[in-house]
């Protein structure tokens, strides 16, 4: 097993590193920490380009801020079906996980349930469609047989798409020319020149779906309608209905009604309740410090986390212990 040292943050893990307890050996994980007591924290993202780089940059800052004796130190990665998976194993400590593979691995659809806890709820993501303003495209059916971009390897971005399009009575593989990237930052310049098109991806403040904005041509979103939203909760209920407002993004000039699901940063199991207290309080300390760094993360709160959550006993007792202080949970 490799060595690892322990966060020295309270004297239970001072003495748990002393006497090389069964505690401290089942804690060994990506924590690291110096001669000094600053605890390094590790935080798996994804690629860069997307979301949850930008959003763990964000976090990070305002975390580190909020308590310097904290270095949670942000690390790319395939993002969340990667993410669940190095939590799992320890190698990391903290890990940002969009809600549709989250909500498989608490189920444990495809896979053993995983025990791992809820930290923050981060965002919600409301799924969607960007093309070219100038394009002919208005409607998900308008798609059927083109290049589609989905998002990156590994992320929950084709997840989602995965679902909302299986609960419309499409197959993301073959009724589209499906295109998984390396990169999420690759995506744009596709649709732009020709190569695709569209970009699917989600979320207020989404990279990808700013730099089609911002293009010379402009860009359309494409949503799903009233009534295909309707029938996508009918199979898959999990997915919320969920709202871009008005001037989200250069040119939308009208709210953008989708669905989605809520993000989430994950916390290894074995994650001391001291630690994941002290990471809520220190968070939800900078609540505003962060939604001014970073406006989709001004949904970052206590409150969205315990509505978030698929059930209250999926957050971590130390998170869960600090929100019952404060009155956020009962």
């Amino acid at each position: 097993m490799r060595r690892v040292g322990v966060v020295c943050i309270t004297l239970y893990m001072i003495l748990a590193l002393l006497g090389g307890s069964a505690a401290a050996q089942q804690g060994e994980t990506a924590i690291t920490s110096a001669t000094t007591s600053k605890a390094t924290i590790s935080l798996g993202t994804a690629t860069p380009g997307g979301g949850f780089p930008l959003y763990g940059d964000a976090f990070a800052k305002a975390m580190n801020a909020g308590d310097p004796s904290l270095e949670i130190v942000p690390r790319n990665t395939k993002g969340s079906n990667e993410n669940i998976p190095l939590l799992e194993q320890g190698e990391l400590d903290l890990g940002l996980v969009a809600g549709e593979p989250a909500y498989q691995a608490f189920m444990g659809i495809d896979r053993p349930p995983t025990r791992l806890k809820i930290l923050t709820a981060i965002f919600s993501s409301p799924g969607l469609f960007v093309v070219r303003a100038d394009g002919p495209y208005k409607t998900i059916r308008d798609l059927v047989g083109q290049t589609v971009v989905f998002g990156a390897k590994g992320s929950g971005l084709p997840i989602m798409s995965r679902y909302i399009l299986d609960g419309l009575g499409l197959k993301q593989d073959t009724d589209f020319k499906a295109i998984y990237l390396d990169r999420a930052g690759d995506g744009p310049a596709m649709v732009q020149d020709g190569r695709a098109a569209a970009l699917w991806g989600a979320g207020i403040g989404w990279p990808g779906f700013v730099a089609m904005a911002n293009s010379a041509g402009g860009a359309r979103f494409i949503a799903p309608s009233a009534d295909e939203i309707a029938m996508v909760r009918a199979k898959h209920s999990f997915l919320k209905p969920l709202t871009v407002p008005a001037n989200s993004y250069p040119g939308q000039r009208e709210p953008i009604a989708s669905l989605g699901s809520w993000s989430f940063v994950l916390v290894r199991e074995t994650l001391p309740d001291d630690v994941a207290y002290r990471l809520a309080r220190t968070l939800h300390g900078a609540e505003t410090t962060l939604c001014q760094t970073l406006a989709q993360a001004c949904e970052t709160t206590a409150a969205n986390t315990v509505a978030a959550a698929p059930s209250v006993d999926l957050i971590h007792p130390g998170v869960l212990k600090y929100f019952k202080e404060i009155g956020a949970a009962k």
